[in-house]
């Protein structure tokens, strides 16, 4: 199997903004075939026109990842388009925060769970029977940080992202043990310069509902303080982690410190992590 995304058929979810747009755009200059999806039409036919003026490929279609019969219905149509698929890109997300476990409606839960977490289970058992199928497949699961730590008021997001790590790493396992071509990557972004912060508030006033005052504030201090690497940068280190086989990526020096952060003090980063979290943003939910 070849490492090299060059002339592979990569399908990428979330592509019309942040990360998988910056993905699409890398995978582009380095020679990909693209099938880019996204429920923003706009942002994606934007991603799509960028991607092609780069000279790639390019298959697009308005996906909702939560939707398991769309998600079959697509992977069959870009099957059907190229003749063949080896690699998959789950990561399209939402960040589902804001509220305490006490304070959060079932909505939030059920949401972020559909997206995160079932978007990413529905597209790679979608996709992978034709990556085997290439002989030189590829699945890279998007989780985050917050795929091995958790933070406050971002229960959903943060059992999202460990299911995505826990599913990739137990499908890995299992092509391993089968011995079939498809290698396995989950990747953990750290704090990525993405609108996800900025579209917490927007979804929640889309569903009629007014952002609190430290809701507020909290989407200021990410935008501000936390949302650091360039998406461009973000996407470079990915694709240069597929291209190197490497079964885990971890994006920024914030992912880095904080995966070694868990690992040394399992029993006092929840206390460490706390601590900061008043210091940012006072206590949670408030």
């Amino acid at each position: 199997m070849s490492n090299s995304v060059r002339d592979k058929v990569a399908v990428v979810t979330g592509a019309g903004s942040g990360i998988g747009r910056r993905l699409a755009f890398e995978l582009a200059k380095r020679g990909a075939r693209l099938a880019v999806s996204d429920v923003d039409d706009i942002g994606l036919g934007e991603t799509a026109d960028r991607a092609r003026a780069l000279g790639a490929e390019v298959h697009t279609a308005r996906l909702d990842v939560s939707d398991r019969a769309e998600v079959e219905t697509y992977a069959a149509a870009v099957a059907a388009h190229y003749g063949v698929v080896h690699q998959i890109y789950n990561n399209a997300g939402i960040s589902g925060g804001g509220q305490t476990v006490l304070e959060a409606d079932w909505e939030v839960y059920d949401r972020t769970l559909a997206v995160n977490l079932f978007g990413v289970i529905h597209g790679t058992k979608a996709f992978l029977p034709h990556l085997i199928a290439s002989g030189d497949g590829h699945v890279v699961n998007v989780s985050s940080l917050n795929g091995y730590l958790a933070q406050p008021t971002l229960s959903a997001y943060c059992a999202s992202k460990f299911g995505v790590r826990g599913f990739t790493e137990a499908l890995r396992t299992e092509l391993l043990s089968e011995r079939l071509p498809v290698r396995v990557t989950v990747v953990h972004p750290g704090g990525v310069k993405t609108n996800i912060a900025t579209a917490t508030l927007s979804q929640a006033r889309d569903q009629g509902l007014a952002p609190t005052a430290a809701q507020l504030d909290r989407t200021r201090v990410y935008n501000d303080k936390l949302l650091k690497m360039p998406a461009s940068q973000a996407a470079r280190v990915i694709v240069d982690g597929v291209e190197a086989g490497a079964p885990r990526i971890r994006v920024g020096s914030d992912a880095r410190t904080a995966d070694r952060l868990v690992r040394l003090l399992p029993g006092l980063y929840p206390k460490l992590t706390a601590a900061v979290e008043r210091k940012l943003f006072g206590v949670a939910g408030r």
